[in-house]
């Protein structure tokens, strides 16, 4: 298996970086660095692939040259380069996210308990009885989430091509809870949990696990709030996901994060639209029609996000984008 790890900054190496450096290098990681318009010219590290926006430009990929700059969509140009390198395994993080002692490289097929029963699940609350929820969450779901686990089944093992580690110190919370709740926060360790398709939670693109079959669902849309990218992708990928038999897993707190500066209100601002609309998002999602297999998924991404173009989601430009991703996409898989 060839392990990448890929990130998007605008910062010199940070020291959650050189940390993440320190676990990659004995393994033979490269860590691919997608710059901006914003930002170094030079990444100084070792064992990091950097591409500033020039580079970028001068790539293969015509997505390079239609993604909008200063944005943290620049990310799916180091996706599309990794694979190019080819990559077997994606590791995406971000440079304010230090690997804990437990991290380590991880396997397709994991050891997890089933959660089953349908409709938004608050994964969070499997590793801690605190006052916790995902950003992405729906607000009017949270009170019930928060007072109750999910009920989980026993272990065993199951292919999971999307799986995502939780971050300990300044977990992916949304603005609400940084407004009224904020605080320092570890998770609990625990068994890992995989939710079965019919199952809703947002995952980030903190510390998230991608593999082959999964690759496609990497896209990270543009016309969309800064706040909702990662989010609306995700909610987009587990109904994929599920024409495969297939859920995320989600593991135990396995990075620590080293926050970078936020406006708060800016981010709720920024969220204001999940918190409007993710419930209307992910009915239009299970209402749409999909094929079964792995070779549909990119076929099925070009399905949800037609559906969502319609409904107004995202702007119609964004299936220019989403046209260039899969044509990045076969481009990288042929070394191109």
């Amino acid at each position: 298996m060839a392990t990448f790890s890929v990130i998007t900054t605008i910062q010199p190496p940070t020291a959650a970086v050189d940390a993440l450096l320190s676990r990659l290098r004995p393994l033979t990681v490269p860590l691919v660095v997608a710059g901006d318009r914003k930002g170094p010219a030079r990444f100084d590290a070792e064992g990091a692939v950097f591409l500033d926006l020039e580079a970028q430009l001068r790539s293969p990929f015509e997505l390079a040259r239609r993604g909008p700059v200063g944005h943290y969509t620049r990310k799916n140009i180091a996706y599309l380069e990794a694979i190019r390198q080819g990559a077997t395994c994606l590791y995406e993080t971000d440079d304010d996210n230090a690997p804990l002692p437990s991290w380590a490289l991880r396997e397709e097929r994991v050891a997890a308990r089933r959660i089953a029963e349908p409709g938004w699940v608050n994964a969070y609350r499997c590793f801690s009885a605190g006052r916790i929820w995902p950003r992405g969450f729906p607000l009017y779901a949270v009170v019930g989430a928060v007072a109750q686990a999910p009920a989980v089944g026993a272990p065993e093992t199951v292919r999971a091509p999307i799986q995502q580690g939780l971050a300990n110190g300044s977990p992916d919370v949304d603005a609400v809870w940084r407004l009224v709740l904020d605080a320092p926060f570890d998770f609990d360790d625990g068994p890992s949990v995989v939710l079965a398709p019919g199952c809703w939670c947002p995952f980030n693109s903190q510390s998230t696990w991608w593999w082959p079959d999964a690759f496609p669902l990497l896209y990270l849309p543009s016309h969309c709030s800064f706040r909702m990218t990662d989010i609306w992708r995700s909610f987009i990928a587990q109904r994929c996901l599920w024409e495969l038999g297939l859920g995320v897993v989600f593991h135990a707190a396995e990075v620590v994060q080293d926050r970078n500066e936020h406006d708060l209100m800016r981010d709720f601002n920024d969220e204001i639209p999940g918190y409007q609309r993710n419930r209307a998002l992910v009915q239009v999602l299970a209402d749409t029609a999909l094929l079964p297999g792995a070779d549909a998924v990119a076929d099925n991404l070009q399905r949800c996000y037609a559906a969502l173009v319609a409904r107004g989601f995202f702007a119609p430009a964004e299936l220019e984008l989403l046209a260039a991703w899969r044509e990045g996409l076969e481009t990288a898989r042929r070394g191109g």
